[in-house]
């Protein structure tokens, strides 16, 4: 399983929102492409970035930013979300260096795109399905839909989606551990791989995870506490790699 860092960007800076509210963000760093060097130097083997104007304004909004990450770190997989809701976008940050593209809101309301997606890009895409209280979210969270997660996920089986990213809403930010029964019923609901997001506090809940023993579970996205110094990434990594049950992916 792989501890993931996750750099959100608002505004050129690197912040933290609580449970996805845009007014309630701490700002960790004007500098991104730094905060960046920080988690690959901590040995992570894989970054998680969020453009959240993007997500709220429907487009790319500090690509400029993720493309400077891209660069300085070639051969690091990059996952990328908010405001990709066009090939045209997808095509831009694949060619800037992005590993993944994930699609959140699109993959909700036109659930087709994502299967043009995977077919025109194939191995790049990844789904993110935020959810509150079992139910899809979108527009930044902004909105909840009728669609339940598990229902949407196994709507994608086909198309060649490379990971689902799974958020619990109520749990993002507020380092109070992730939802670790959902997410374990969602591995193993599909045959997609999940990566977990939202709420990871410690060591604790990254063991939690492995626990479940869900080999479909490949990643844990962690933020506010990698920040706040609650969770280590080497250490984490580490203790990912030598768990006896799902060792190393």
């Amino acid at each position: 399983m792989l501890i993931i860092p996750a750099i959100d960007l608002k505004d050129g800076a690197c912040v933290r929102l609580r449970q996805g509210r845009m007014e309630d963000s701490t700002v960790f760093s004007d500098d991104p492409v730094s905060m960046a060097a920080k988690w690959v130097e901590g040995g992570c083997r894989r970054l998680h970035l969020v453009d959240l104007n993007g997500a709220f304004e429907g487009q790319p909004v500090n690509g400029e930013v993720v493309t400077a990450i891209a660069k300085r770190y070639p051969t690091l997989p990059i996952q990328i979300g908010g405001g990709i809701r066009s090939l045209e976008t997808i095509e831009h940050y694949v060619k800037a260096g992005v590993s993944y593209v994930i699609i959140g809101t699109k993959a909700v309301k036109q659930p087709e795109f994502v299967a043009e997606a995977c077919k025109a890009f194939p191995g790049k895409v990844i789904v993110g399905l935020d959810a509150k209280d079992g139910f899809v979210a979108t527009d930044g969270w902004a909105e909840v839909s009728t669609v339940q997660v598990i229902d949407l996920a196994k709507r994608f089986e086909a198309d060649g989606v490379s990971a689902i990213v799974y958020t619990d809403i109520a749990k993002d930010g507020m380092m109070q551990g992730c939802n670790v029964p959902f997410t374990k019923a969602l591995a193993e609901a599909t045959s997609i791989p999940v990566i977990a997001s939202g709420g990871i506090h410690n060591l604790g809940d990254i063991k939690a995870l492995l626990q479940a023993n869900a080999p479909g579970i490949i990643g844990a996205i962690t933020g506010r506490a990698i920040y706040e110094g609650t969770l280590d990434v080497a250490e984490a990594q580490a203790f990912c790699d030598t768990y006896p049950s799902i060792g190393q992916r």
